[in-house]
């Protein structure tokens, strides 16, 4: 069911809008196809050394064979490797009404329709917790899709993975735990050099708090549950720690280098797929 409405949002997606961003890569690639020199591991070719490069550059092995002194420039390969992650904890189960789906079908939505939008642009996808590379294609999509409807993952925290350099990671979640619980794992994946993108999935009452009168609060996660008499009168201190929290966020996410948006399950998952899939196209480029 999740596959199929996430390839039916990302077949709606606005086809020029796909067609410019891959124009705008194609270009900027230039005429020698995806690979060229750049920021990467393997080996692309040896040049003479110029005076505007890092002597830490120098191949010392291949510049000892003659007068010339050598630089070892390393490929870069234009496929983005994504490592794409959702919250399954309990509290994403969670929705007030029936007119709008739980919190985690709609993260579970926008994830593989982000994986399909990135496959066939030519990129690479991996669920981030289970130690599985990236991989393109027809059969890296359909790898991709099943390992995350399969994932056993309760935790609200994203796991920490060992990724490559200049990695790509989204995390969909409510984000509703302490901020610390996220600044040392993004710190952590930034300074390794992981570009990164959090949406924030929220039920509509979770952003308005529409309730009123005498009512008793329980938990998702264990937590204790707490009767309010005039709900009401704690709308805005509520509403007032939502935005603080989100601006926490939003600070950690911008120090890091990385983006954070919001997505209300009441909106279609198109007004949160198009910005998510533009930015990191642009970020690539």
């Amino acid at each position: 069911m999740i596959r199929e409405q996430s390839e039916a949002i990302a077949g709606r997606l606005p086809p020029l809008q796909v067609r410019a961003e891959r124009a705008a890569q194609t270009v900027w690639q230039g005429m020698h196809g995806r690979r060229r020199p750049g920021r990467g591991e393997a080996f692309w070719q040896f040049r003479h050394y110029e005076s505007f490069d890092d002597s830490r550059r120098i191949d010392w092995r291949c510049s000892a064979r003659g007068r010339d002194v050598y630089v070892r420039e390393t490929e870069w390969e234009a496929a983005q490797s994504v490592w794409i992650w959702c919250d399954a904890s309990p509290s994403m189960r969670y929705r007030s009404r029936r007119d709008v789906p739980e919190k985690i079908d709609r993260a579970g939505v926008l994830a593989v329709a982000l994986a399909i939008l990135l496959v066939e642009g030519g990129e690479n996808v991996a669920p981030l917790g289970e130690g599985m590379p990236a991989r393109g294609g027809r059969s890296g999509l359909n790898i991709f899709i099943e390992t995350l409807l399969a994932s056993s993952a309760k935790t609200s925290r994203p796991p920490l993975e060992p990724l490559p350099q200049y990695a790509q990671v989204v995390l969909i979640s409510d984000f509703l735990e302490s901020a610390e619980t996220y600044r040392e794992l993004i710190a952590e994946f930034a300074t390794s050099g992981c570009g990164g993108h959090c949406l924030q999935v929220l039920d509509p009452s979770e952003e308005s708090f529409p309730y009123g009168g005498r009512i008793q609060f329980e938990g998702t996660e264990e937590e204790t549950p707490r009767l309010l008499r005039r709900a009401e009168s704690l709308r805005e201190i509520y509403q007032d720690r939502l935005a603080e929290h989100r601006a926490t966020l939003k600070e950690l996410t911008s120090t890091a280098d990385w983006n954070f948006a919001t997505h209300g399950t009441d909106s279609s998952p198109e007004t949160a797929l198009l910005p998510l899939f533009t930015t990191m196209t642009r970020s690539a480029i």
